[in-house]
């Protein structure tokens, strides 16, 4: 009896055990299948997608950075096919024999190998590193022939960014150089498009247009092996292009102003009167953007940098001057303007004036006799513009030299080197100073000196509104479409001077009245077109007529005859013992030397260019500045013909 009790309890367990175990199964089984419906239905995108990604890899190309050209459609900064030699760490076998290889074949010197293995540390192992970024033919070839030795070197035909015309746009262009860390984190199209050993722009227009230039990322996307290894070449996508920019400037003037300012320091500026368009602009000295492009070197660097006459400074932008002389045309049409003087009003010079113990001097030493504003204009009489700057006061002279572009920027941000400048008034002076004006320093400011401070480049603007008759213009360095044309300009500005002469005689005719008032575009900026010819002929006498400052500097062809002012910008106070020594520009040491300044606008009969000359150090303007100007004013109004020619060209295909 207990034996049969006890089977039957043994049989029961088992069967119990079994149930469970099959029951654990079951679930087991049923979570099995759930898990491959799961894998291989309900997710199979997702897996699919991470299987691919083990199996494809994608790589972005460099983008094609958009070219600049000038005026006449040459490539002033381009692309340029060059060697390179590439290493994929993931793809090498050995990575430190592959980098002593190359450092003897390539003769690597022992900074930038460290550089690359630091830079190998740093990235992903299937990120690419440029061993080298611009091999020669020599060593492309010797790396072809060791290749087999060098697991996981790839030679690459790859671009650059080339300047053909070296040192000649520096200034304007800027140059382009590896993206740093703080080029990438300040603008998020470079971080989109970054990859490494990516150019990009990083100074002057370069800088300026970087979004519009850079264009889009190539991709290539391969097959690879377990290990990351690539099998083979699936797909190859373009990237875009960056954008083509036109300058308005013309290489040739561009090289001549080059040439002209060779081993000096200063600046040249050249502008068409009615456009606006900058025709050259040209810093002096300069350098080699193409130095840049792959990583300058420590001698070539310390050339630059410590070269005493600044090639690093943009000094069209930002080299601030007093303007000396050539701010009397400012300074005699604010008197005129506000009926300070007229055209016979005269002065007595002695060769200095006395004011409240103060001793102001002419830079003749025995004066210049009874002159009117056309003489003095002339032969640059200082005592005659202190006079006027006396009875018209600071405060009026800042209104009028700022309607013609003084303190202000000319091409607003284009630049962001650009210096407004400063003309003081007593305001100014007040705030920032904290004292008050005094009469002497209104006497010093009439003949462009104290606390005015202008930009070559100021000078040009000031210069072209008043040769094309006193109207305001809109300079630009890049050519734009739908630009009107210098004919269709100067009718606006005819309009513009009925619609004052309207004003003025008191018509009543509210339409016209009202046509003046909206007309904002090329404006006038003065209160009477008389005034403006009287500055003019004044700037006529001073280069055309004997005992004008620039006389020696004229051209009696009516083609290329120009009108002019020179100044001599003082860089330090004149002692009396120096006054009394008169030392040549030659016995002076050269910071102490004045600056020589120069500004003209021609052919005077029909002007159409304005031009400013800064030689910094230079001595005298009529000795220094006017020589180069009429060197310059042959070869602008000889292309002038041409430049018409492709500005039809440019609106018919606009």
């Amino acid at each position: 009896m207990l034996g049969e009790n006890f089977g039957v309890k043994k049989v029961q367990t088992i069967n119990r055990r079994m149930f469970i175990i099959g029951a654990a199964k079951l679930v087991v089984f049923t979570g099995i299948i759930a898990r491959l419906f799961s894998l291989q239905i309900t997710e199979n995108k997702k897996y699919l997608t991470l299987s691919d990604k083990n199996r494809l890899r994608e790589w972005r190309l460099p983008p094609i950075r958009g070219e600049f050209l000038d005026y006449f459609d040459n490539v002033i900064a381009g692309n340029l096919k060059i060697y390179q030699l590439h290493v994929i760490p993931e793809e090498v076998e050995d990575f430190k024999y592959l980098m002593v290889r190359l450092k003897e074949i390539l003769s690597i010197s022992d900074d930038i190998f460290k550089k690359i293995i630091k830079q190998k540390n740093k990235q992903k192992p299937w990120e690419t590193i440029i061993v080298s970024k611009n091999l020669t033919w020599e060593q492309f070839t010797k790396v072809n022939y060791y290749l087999h030795d060098l697991v996981g070197a790839k030679p690459v035909l790859s671009v650059s960014r080339s300047y053909p015309f070296n040192e000649n746009y520096t200034h304007v262009l800027g140059y382009v150089s590896e993206a740093s860390e703080k080029d990438i984190l300040n603008n998020e199209i470079i971080k989109s498009t970054h990859v490494p050993g990516l150019k990009v722009g990083k100074t002057g227009l370069e800088k300026t247009f970087e979004n519009e230039l850079i264009g889009t990322n190539g991709i290539q996307r391969y097959e690879v092996n377990a290990y990351g290894k690539r099998i083979s070449q699936l797909d190859h996508t373009n990237g875009l292009n960056g954008k083509t920019i036109k300058l308005t400037i013309d290489t040739e003037i561009q090289k001549f102003c080059n040439e002209l300012l060779k081993d000096v320091a200063g600046s040249i500026s050249v502008m068409d009167i009615y456009t606006g368009e900058i025709v050259a602009m040209q810093s002096s000295p300069s350098f080699d953007p193409n130095l840049f492009l792959f990583g300058i070197n420590q001698d070539d660097w310390q050339l630059i940098r410590n070269n005493p006459l600044k090639p690093l400074v943009n000094k069209t932008l930002s080299g601030l001057y007093s303007p000396g002389s050539t701010f009397k045309p400012m300074v005699a049409l604010s008197a005129l303007e506000n009926k300070i003087i007229d055209k016979n009003f005269k002065v007595n010079c002695t060769g200095k004036t006395e004011m409240y113990g103060q001793t102001y001097h002419c830079w003749k030493k025995k004066g210049h006799g009874i002159v009117d504003l056309k003489s003095a204009m002339k032969q640059s009489c200082d005592t005659y513009f202190y006079e006027i700057a006396r009875k018209l006061g600071v405060d009026r002279l800042k209104e009028t030299s700022i309607k013609f572009g003084l303190g202000e920027k000319v091409l607003n941000e284009t630049f962001n080197i650009e210096k407004k400048g400063l003309i003081p008034d007593t305001k100014w002076k007040k705030n920032n100073l904290g004292k008050g004006w005094v009469i002497g320093e209104t006497l010093i400011t009439g003949i462009g000196q104290g606390y005015t401070q202008t930009t070559p480049l100021q000078l040009c603007q000031m210069t072209a509104q008043l040769a094309n008759g006193g109207f305001k213009i809109y300079p630009k360095i890049i050519v734009e479409e739908d630009i009107q044309t210098a004919e269709e300009i100067r009718v606006i500005m005819n309009e513009n001077r009925k619609r004052l002469n309207k004003k003025d005689s008191g018509s009543k005719d509210t339409t016209e009245l009202l046509g003046f008032l909206n007309k904002k575009k090329y404006e006038t900026l003065f209160k009477s077109s008389k005034n403006i010819n009287l500055v003019r002929e004044a700037m006529f006498a001073s280069t055309n007529e004997i005992r004008g400052t620039s006389y020696s500097s004229r051209i009696e062809d009516p083609k290329y005859q120009f009108a002019g002012k020179t100044g001599t910008s003082q860089v330090r106070r004149i002692t009396e013992a120096a006054r009394e020594l008169d030392l040549s520009t030659s016995e002076i040491p050269y910071n102490e030397r004045d600056h020589a300044l120069y500004i003209a606008f021609g052919p005077y009969k029909n002007p159409r260019y304005a031009l400013s000359i800064v030689i910094e150090h230079g001595g005298s303007g009529s000795s220094t500045a006017a020589p180069i100007a009429k060197k310059l004013f042959k070869l602008i109004i000889d292309r002038h013909e041409l430049r018409e020619k492709k500005s039809k060209q440019n609106n018919l295909e606009t």
